[in-house]
């Protein structure tokens, strides 16, 4: 018979034999869905027609779609009956047959328009007819009006654009800055974020509980942090959509309203008198997001901010995009790494402080100067929180200081960092790496050796067998597949062998 325990297997990081399972799963990175993306990936078709029952996202869709798509839906929206598809086919050149082939596709993933039957046997194009009447809607006028455009009286204190592109930065800063740590729990004096907005984090995975740390960042949420503003709002607001039901908010209004806002004027107010309490709701937690500016919770009119006009654009030339000191520092290049792995940052930036702060260890603070220093402990302190070696790499080449980037032209150089300070951070990396845990079962004290080998090539056969030693009849197998190897050796002990 063989005898089993329970336990701990470690294996030295690049060793493998044939038909051993791999221990550990790297952990995934952030997923970054656009507006299309989104549709196909978490909605049914079912799904899609009730949504297509909002003209703003109808809207929303057909502003997305490719340049071609757009030109398919517009020649056939008024026709009445479906349209051929040797037809459809026959409207572009020959030397645009991929893109015609592309926007095809991306119209019947979307469920824009399907395909049917005319007489004779042919195939044809038929719209959807909940997706071709909301698109005359909004095209030609007719439906009804949206809550948000009723008549309102002069504001007595308008807020002009300098002061909601402010008022969107710093309400956005603070999600960031709790995510780095220089939020409420340390004290900092920024404005704390809701619970609302930690439960979003969390959902996320941008943010994790560690039962000695409290909430930690992930490796999903450092890469968060390196997006663009824009990038982070929408990946934030998809998965607030994903919540909304539990919230008792219906997703297709919350969508509707959402892209309501894309639509809006900047520096503009609108009414929130015909919005019911579900949307008044939704607008509230914009509103500490913000995506709206609203001076009291029952005034009864609010500012979209550019955080909200811009949520939905993949093209950065259709708005202007938010452009602060900090975003402005970013771009030039704020950090320059020396060889003796001093880190010097530009900044006074709260926001950026932090960030280097998940990797270095901070010895000097300065106006307008930051120094830091990348030791073993503050960079596997780093690992330990899911942020790789090539994460911290690629995060101080993007913001390297100009002068940086003068030196690795000079010396033709594939980074502008020093080669010493790169390999060093990746063989931290490798040697905390050596060794991967997986939870598992020993079976040892086999009474024949025929009876090792039988029961190791079966778990080999399953690929659940971690490890085996044939000299001294001890194998190893993954803890979840210990049940079918135990049946299997209950059977063959039963059959005599």
């Amino acid at each position: 018979m063989a005898d089993t325990r329970t336990g701990r297997h470690a294996a030295a990081a690049g060793s493998s034999s044939s038909g051993i399972s791999p221990l550990t799963q790297s952990p995934a990175n952030l997923e970054c869905k656009d507006f299309q993306e989104y549709l196909r990936t978490r909605h049914t078709p079912e799904t899609l027609e009730k949504l297509y029952n909002y003209p703003p996202i109808c809207l929303a869709v057909y502003r997305e779609l490719p340049e071609i798509a757009r030109q398919f839906i517009i020649r056939i929206l008024f026709v009445d009956q479906p349209v051929p598809q040797a037809v459809v086919t026959s409207w572009g050149a020959q030397i645009c047959a991929k893109e015609q082939t592309d926007a095809t596709s991306c119209l019947t993933a979307l469920n824009v328009w399907r395909v049917t039957a005319i007489p004779g046997g042919l195939s044809a194009w038929e719209l959807s007819p909940t997706f071709k009447k909301s698109v005359r809607q909004v095209l030609l006028g007719g439906g009804k009006p949206w809550p948000m455009t009723n008549t309102l009286e002069k504001d007595s204190k308008p807020r002009d654009i300098v002061f909601l592109d402010t008022y969107a930065m710093s309400r956005w800063r603070c999600v960031l800055h709790y995510m780095v740590g220089t939020g409420s729990r340390n004290g900092a004096e920024t404005e704390a974020i809701s619970p609302d907005a930690v439960r979003i984090l969390l959902h996320a995975n941008l943010m994790k509980r560690d039962d000695r740390d409290g909430i930690t960042i992930t490796r999903q949420g450092f890469q968060f942090l390196l997006l663009d503003t824009r990038a982070q709002v929408w990946h934030f607001m998809l998965h607030y959509l994903d919540t909304c039901e539990e919230r008792g908010m219906p997703l297709p209004e919350c969508l509707s309203m959402l892209f309501q806002l894309s639509f809006s004027t900047l520096g503009r107010d609108y009414s929130s008198e015909g919005m019911n309490k579900q949307m008044l709701d939704f607008l509230q937690h914009l509103r500490e997001f913000g995506l709206v500016y609203q001076r009291k919770r029952k005034e009864g009119r609010f500012y979209p901010t550019r955080l909200a006009l811009n949520v939905t654009s993949k093209e950065a030339a259709i708005t202007a995009t938010l452009t602060t000191d900090e975003e402005g520092a970013q771009e030039s290049g704020y950090i320059v790494v020396e060889t003796n792995y001093r880190v010097y940052a530009y900044t006074d930036s709260p926001l950026q402080v932090a960030v280097l702060g998940l990797f270095t260890e901070l010895l000097y603070r300065f106006p307008n100067l930051v120094v830091g220093v990348l030791t073993r402990d503050s960079v596997r302190q780093a690992l330990r929180g899911g942020i790789t070696a090539e994460q911290i790499v690629s995060y101080l080449e993007q913001y390297a200081h100009p002068n940086m980037r003068l030196v690795e032209s000079a010396i033709q150089s594939k980074s502008c960092l020093p080669p010493t300070v790169v390999d060093q951070i990746k063989l931290w990396e490798m040697e905390r790496n050596r060794f991967t845990y997986t939870e598992g079962v020993v079976y040892n004290q086999f009474l024949s050796q025929n009876d090792f080998v039988t029961l190791r090539d079966y778990a080999q056969s399953i690929q659940v067998l971690v490890w085996q030693n044939e000299r001294t009849r001890t194998m190893v197998v993954q803890k979840n597949g210990h049940d079918d190897v135990k049946r299997y050796w209950k059977k063959y002990s039963k059959g005599g062998g």
